[in-house]
């Protein structure tokens, strides 16, 4: 019989880690989606030649995509922190 009961702290803080540690870090690695990192290298590296921030970017799809990969790997291009949501937690204009 499985063991459905809450998993410990420790468990999800190393989920996380590993998530961390896995996830690509560059466009180099991040595999699939040929066009759309094409767009987005052209996006960061012009925006970086300028010496300007990159202004907005909307990344939409089902899950297991890599827009949340993608998102990160943005940041780290553009040597900036990142803060994440998704759409479901947006209740009201402002949030």
């Amino acid at each position: 019989m499985e063991d459905f009961s809450p998993r410990e702290e420790a468990d999800r803080n190393s989920d996380k880690e590993l998530e961390r540690v896995l996830r690509p870090k560059s466009f180099e690695d991040f595999t699939g989606q040929r066009a759309v990192l094409e767009n987005l290298q052209i996006f960061t590296q012009a925006a970086k030649l300028r010496e300007e921030s990159l202004d907005h970017v909307l990344l939409h799809g089902p899950p297991g995509l890599g827009k949340t990969t993608l998102a990160y790997i943005i940041a780290n291009e553009m040597g900036v922190s990142i803060k994440t949501t998704s759409g479901p937690v947006l209740d009201k204009p402002g949030d």
